[in-house]
């Protein structure tokens, strides 16, 4: 037996346990590895996958058997390090420890709230995750932020204010009310009775003043709570949803954490106790922590990080490429990048809670191996659900639904002979074949009767589903990188998990990219990349300083403060001698008026952060804005104990220098032959290689298959794999494809599908990235699109609910106006209600796409401009009455012509002509105009080249008829829904009417011809045009409609204009759905597109109403004797209503918006404000078998005189109405509280006002509730079959996941 100990690397994954054990140094040909791979869950064979997989190690090592029942000796191990699930999965089932969350008054409700935006768009139901808190007590506390950026009255001596504090940001702050100890301890004290031990603390602006919650942590202690998680400890970053939903987290899985972790050591003898041997646990960010300090929401990326670190240790060197890691499991596909340096987000939410932690930028895209097939709606579908791991893919033998991994196995690219024999009840049975064949059979004859003229062979359905799958996947990939910046095909791709190597040649080939690096504990890599991993200690501060030469010695001495925190803990605590240290300095940096902060790392051998801030800005963005200061929003120091000496060169570059380099000898080195089917045929000679028999310099031609011992890599025609001593290096070639024809075909139908789609998110990407206006930038407010010749529409995304359909008449309009005068080099500026538009602040871009001299599609973008004129800042005034009253209103002009810039013309129109009218002013911000539409051109230019490649890679004939092929599809699943409903309504005309608060009806007839499924929907009947601003321009009426049967047919479809094909719309002219062309229009696009969308669902009988309402409210202030102003807009959520099978939501925002709110903390940190209450309006929503969604009670008060508010509202007079039964919702108030001498007034304001507010006036908005649905005394209703069920949320986590959600929250 050897004297040296084990180092033993565990990766706890959702399907498979991956555990490694080192005698040595990892990576060096001398030491000894052993390699166990397992179940992670296998209750009738041992309690705990990662302490059965050391127990067999230590049998490996030693060559003793342990039983199993007895405690595993720890006296040959070194070293534990861990990467779990643990903390993931309680996120996810919601099993964590029951908490209790602790927040100041009149804001109970926070985190049930959140941003206020709903997960998916076109979900009726809106399913969300539920909370995390089991209770909320609120604090009788406040702090009042003072000098907010935007105050004109601003307090030059802060400390001589009453109750002034400074905090640790550098901000000061007026204690207004402290709490009062014996107080929070009752309410303390009665939590406890009630059985709670886990509590979170998250007071407003705790971030910088800590001190209430430290006192309320202390009494919690004194009491004897076991777990306190005070938010200003767990993350001191400013924003308190995201910080009180970290401590949450915190407070719900760190006991979670350490009752696994003592039943994980119970199952050792006393090493770990006694800390003879250590025990280490990866954390999100790619950095290994001790035991004691490993808290779960640090932990949520604890597994896939140790991959993130194992390829950027093996796969790039700093000559090569940057490189893509794509990890593909059993349960996800993990998508990374690594160019040299870790890259983190600091804000992502998982399971619908926000966590603001330091976290490796890991991306999942897709279910893995276990990601579902399905044939739906004529298209091939992969994902987003997922097998699992119970019951797992079909040949797990649990009888599992059909998944990529059995497509796999059917093809021949998984062998069972080579693959570990763990399934069935005595875990020693292979993958199950013969359910797979039997399984597959049936589905391609489903597949064949509903394509009768296109045949497949079944080896033919089960490869189309492998393309699909790779197309889901290359899609995300494509948008990570260019989010970047980056040429996805100017990469590596570095591939890992137990199912990467069986996709990596297709992913690849897909990507364009030239070069694939597979490390030889590939399949493994997460558990190898712990054993490379680093020990961190990260230590951060707030801060509010401008960076400035004057700030740097006051920054230099907190980051000097902060290193030598972390540098005790690493030197002191964690034994680490002081050369294996090094610390990372980062300032969190952002433009002074803007949202966006990069965390900006210090320059080796310099302070110089602001060069290194401009830089890496211009990168990400494409610009720096050279005339705005640099606010340091956090100062971070991050100290790396390092475990291998700095040593982790195990690239093979050294090795390819100079490597002999032989043809493999098939005959005399394969193992053996198989058949596998590839893109070119079934081949049934295609050779199996052990990679353990082929020496280092093999050059490996494919077809062939190279099997290690947890993994099976194929190697497709036309790609080679040369062997090295630690890793195989695929080089890839372009390869046969299969000829695609005009001919409709399932399977590029779905592919197709996802090109067009990516297209559309491309040009989203370009235009956010170039973008210079924060209502782009960060609200991403605009969409990109794709046309065919005619203009109807393609592909949208983003898909803002209120654009659907409506670019499309914008496009249609400019081809009927220029008619033959459209030349290449030309592009199209319009914003016009009257040619398409929406209202006037939304302009539109139009670029003809021409190949060989003819136009043979469009693309198009639009974008809210932060001001186009008019009455007053913002261009949406409440009170407009004619449409020059909002501001500029271009019918069209060539913005471009025959690639000319026209500048002059664009001030004529957006300053010029609105200035000219009386009252009326052009855009006060006409440099972001031009800047923001040169973005929305280069955007427009993106999808130009990549439709040309699209063109050049399938040919013209092609693209542009699985374009048809796809509006068909579309409309085949209209027509499906507009059928059934005919037939369960026997040829009745489906009717309904609503009201606007002043009393206009729309009215609407829905009559379906169910043998064709045509339908007409007829408005005749609702009111005229209004002399206000809420008549809807055409294009919105249209949109709303297309979203509604969108979210009817309840399934993803492709939104193009085969959705409207068999809708005869029909709207009266003069009507307020379809105005005079000098009409106001600003509140029809906000609040009238709520209204029809009520109408048309009340029609189909769909579900209540939800508050039909934005609730818009703007605030400002203009000081022309100070030369300073500012202003806010803002919209408010309210109730959903209740639908057959679910209950309304609360607060949160429904139909044509789902704009996000700003953050309490930030919002007070702005403007001169005190928010003294956002909740939940408890009894707004409707009574019903399923009760509607409460609305939500908005308290502002102003701190300074002179400020300016309107509201533009609705659903104040008509109620929010019930179904089948149910009750209506209450309708939406709005108070004044004013000062007026020494009296208090309540004033209510109506649904439409402004007025002038002095200091300490407020204004009270209570937002109308959701309706109810089925009467609460009897049974629950039948849902129809076309209802939409609710459905657990699949989402993208990481960036990707962030983008996506930004993008459906506008």
């Amino acid at each position: 037996m050897t004297s040296q100990k084990l180092t033993i690397c565990i990766d706890r994954g959702g399907t498979f346990t991956d555990c490694i054990g080192f005698l040595g140094k990892p990576g060096k040909p001398e030491t000894r590895e052993f390699v166990v791979k397992l179940l992670s869950e296998d209750p009738a064979n041992y309690k705990d996958a990662p302490t059965e997989g050391i127990r067999r190690i230590v049998e490996l090592a030693t060559g003793k058997t342990l039983p199993r029942h007895q405690p595993v000796p720890t006296e040959m191990i070194d070293s534990v390090r861990m990467g779990t699930t643990v903390a993931t999965n309680a996120l996810l089932e919601r099993k964590g420890e029951k908490c209790a969350f602790i927040t100041t008054k009149g804001f109970r409700d926070l985190l049930v709230i959140g941003n206020q935006s709903r997960p998916r768009i076109f979900d009726l139901s809106i399913t969300k995750p539920e909370v995390l808190q089991k209770c909320v007590v609120e604090i009788d506390e406040r702090v009042l932020l003072l000098n907010s950026a935007a105050a004109i009255d601003r307090v030059d001596n802060p400390e001589q204010i009453p109750g002034a504090v400074e905090g640790i940001s550098g901000e000061w702050l007026q204690v207004l009310r402290k709490p009062d100890p014996e107080t929070v301890r009752q309410q303390l004290r009665a939590l406890y009775d009630d059985g709670f031990r886990s509590i979170a603390v998250c007071l407003m602006h705790s971030y910088t003043f800590p001190d209430h919650e430290i006192l309320v942590g202390a009494l919690a202690e004194d009491i004897g709570f076991t777990h306190i998680s005070l938010s200003h400890a767990v993350m001191p970053m400013v924003k308190i949803v995201p910080r009180g939903a970290s401590a949450t987290a915190d407070a719900y899985l760190t006991p979670c954490i350490k009752k696994y972790i003592q039943g994980f050591v119970s199952g050792f003898d006393n090493g770990f106790a006694n800390k003879t041997t250590k025990l280490q646990f990866m954390q999100s960010d790619g950095g290994l922590v001790p035991v004691d300090k490993f808290s779960g929401f640090r932990a949520i990326l604890s597994g896939p990080a140790g991959g993130v670190v194992g390829y950027s240790a093996t796969s790039w060197d700093d000559i090569n490429e940057p490189v893509i890691g794509f990890d593909m499991g059993g349960t996800s596909t993990d998508v990374s990048r690594y160019g040299g340096a870790f890259e983190h987000v600091f804000e992502t939410t998982t399971a619908g809670v926000t966590i603001q932690a330091p976290q490796l930028d890991i991306n999942t895209v897709a279910a893995g191996g276990g990601s579902m097939l399905f044939f739906k709606n004529g298209m091939f579908v992969v994902g987003p659900e997922s097998a699992g791991a119970h019951p797992g893919p079909a040949c797990y033998r649990k009888g599992g639904p059909l998944a990529v991994s059995d497509a796999n196995l059917f093809l021949g690219r998984l062998l069972p002979d080579y693959f570990p024999k763990i399934f069935g009840p005595n875990e020693n049975e292979p993958l199950d074949v013969e359910i797979v064949k039997e399984k597959f059979t049936k589905l391609a004859n489903e597949i064949n009767a509903a394509n009768p003229d296109d045949q497949k062979s079944v080896d033919e359905v089960v490869y189309g589903f492998i393309k699909v799958a790779n197309e889901t996947m290359c899609r995300p990939i494509r948008s990570l990188t260019e989010a970047k910046g980056h040429n996805t095909s100017n990469h590596t791709l570095a591939v890992f998990g137990g199912a990467g190597g069986q996709h990596a040649c297709g992913i690849a080939r897909n990507l364009g990219i030239g070069k694939i690096i597979l490390y030889r504990h590939s399949s493994i890599l997460s558990a190898f990349g712990l054993a490379l991993a680093d020990v961190v200690h990260e230590v951060q501060e707030p801060s509010a300083e401008i960076l400035s030469r004057e700030s740097l010695p006051r920054l230099q001495e907190r980051v000097e403060a902060l290193t030598k925190s972390s540098m005790t803990e690493l030197s002191e605590n964690q034994g680490f001698a002081l050369s294996d240290i090094s610390t990372e300095v980062y300032l969190n940096l952002r433009y002074e008026g803007t949202d966006c902060a990069l965390m900006t790392l210090k320059p080796a051998d310099s302070w110089d952060f602001e060069s290194t801030f401009m830089q890496l800005y211009k990168q990400e963005f494409g610009f720096a804005l050279t005339d705005r200061k640099i606010v340091v929003d956090d100062i971070r120091v991050r100290g790396i104990g390092h475990t291998m000496g700095g040593d982790r060169r195990l690239t093979p570059k050294h090795e390819l220098q100079t490597l002999e380099v032989k043809e493999v000898d098939p005959k005399s080195m394969r193992d053996a032959v198989t058949s596998v089917y590839f893109e070119t045929g079934r081949d049934d000679n295609v050779p199996i290689y052990r990679l353990n028999k082929l020496p280092a310099g093999t050059n490996v031609p494919g077809p062939a298959i190279i099997i290690d011992a947890t993994a099976t890599i194929v190697v497709e025609p036309s790609c080679s794999a040369l062997v090295t001593s630690q890793h195989i290096t695929i080089t890839v070639g372009k390869g046969e494809k299969t000829r695609v024809t005009t001919e409709m075909e399932p399977i590029q139908l779905s592919i197709f599908s996802h090109r067009f789609m990516s297209i559309a998110e491309q040009m989203g990407r370009s235009l956010q990235k170039t973008a210079i206006s924060t209502n782009i930038k960060e609200r991403l407010d605009f969409s990109c699109a794709l046309f065919g010749p005619e203009g109807g529409l393609v592909a949208n995304a983003p898909h803002l609910p209120v654009h659907l359909g409506a670019l499309s008449h914008a496009v249609t309009y400019q081809m009927n106006y220029y008619r033959d005068d459209l030349h290449e080099g030309d592009v199209i500026m319009t914003n016009h209600p009257a040619a398409g538009g929406s209202h006037l602040p939304d302009i539109t871009i139009i670029t003809p796409v021409f190949d060989k001299g003819k136009i043979v599609f469009f693309v198009a973008s639009r974008a809210h401009h932060a001001d186009i004129g008019g009455l007053t800042a913002g261009s949406m005034p409440p009170f407009s009455k004619e449409l020059y009253q909002e501001g500029a209103a271009i019918r069209s002009f060539k913005v471009v012509e025959n690639g000319k810039f026209d500048a002059a013309g664009i001030k004529h129109y957006l300053y010029d002509v609105p200035g000219s009218y009386p009252g009326c002013s052009g855009t006060r911000l006409l440099r972001d105009n031009i800047s923001d539409i040169k973005a929305q051109i280069a955007a427009n230019q993106k999808g130009i080249n990549l439709v040309k490649s699209l063109i050049e890679e399938y040919s013209l004939e092609v693209v542009q008829a699985y374009m048809g092929h796809i509006r068909a599809n579309a409309e085949s699943a209209v027509r499906e829904l507009l059928k059934d409903v005919g037939q369960q309504h026997k040829g009745e005309a489906l009717t309904a009417v609503d009201y606007m608060d002043d009393g206009t009806p729309i009215r609407l007839k829905i009559t379906i011809d169910e043998a064709t499924g045509n339908a007409v929907f007829d408005f005749d009947g609702t009111g005229p045009e209004v002399y206000g601003n809420t008549n809807t321009p055409e294009s919105v009426c249209y949109s709303a409609i297309i979203y509604c049967v969108r979210c009817l047919v309840a399934q993803d479809i492709p939104l193009n204009s085969g959705c409207l094909v068999p809708i005869d719309i029909r709207i009266p002219p003069k009507s307020i759905l379809s105005p005079s062309e000098t009409c106001a229009v600003v509140g029809g696009n906000v609040l009238t597109s709520q209204r029809i969308v009520d109408v048309v669902l009340k029609a189909f009988g769909a579900c209540a109403a939800s508050q039909g309402d934005c609730n818009n409210l703007t605030f400002g202030k203009n000081d022309t004797n100070k030369g300073a102003g500012w202003g806010y807009y803002e919209t408010i959520a309210g109730g959903h209503g209740a639908g057959p099978g679910w209950s309304g939501q609360d607060g949160v925002h429904t139909h044509m918006t789902n704009t996000r709110i700003t953050d309490p903390e930030i919002f007070e940190r702005r403007y001169p404000v005190l928010l003294r209450e956002f909740s939940i309006r408890q009894g707004s929503g409707g009574e019903g078998y399923y009760r509607g969604g409460n609305g939500v009670v908005r308290d502002i008060e102003f701190l300074e005189d002179g400020i300016e508010v309107s509201i533009l509202s609705e659903r104040r007079v008509f109620r929010p109405y019930g179904l089948k039964g149910g009750g209506d919702g209450k309708p939406g108030l709005n108070l004044w509280i004013r000062h007026q001498g020494d009296t208090l007034l309540t004033l209510n304001l109506s649904g439409k006002n402004t007025a002038l507010f002095g200091k300490g006036d407020r204004i009270i908005i209570q937002t109308p509730g959701g309706g109810g649905f089925g009467s609460p005394d009897h049974a629950a209703p039948k849902r129809s079959a076309r209802s939409p069920a609710p459905h657990p949320i699949v989402k993208a986590s990481g960036s990707l996941g962030a983008y996506k959600e930004m993008q459906e929250s506008t």
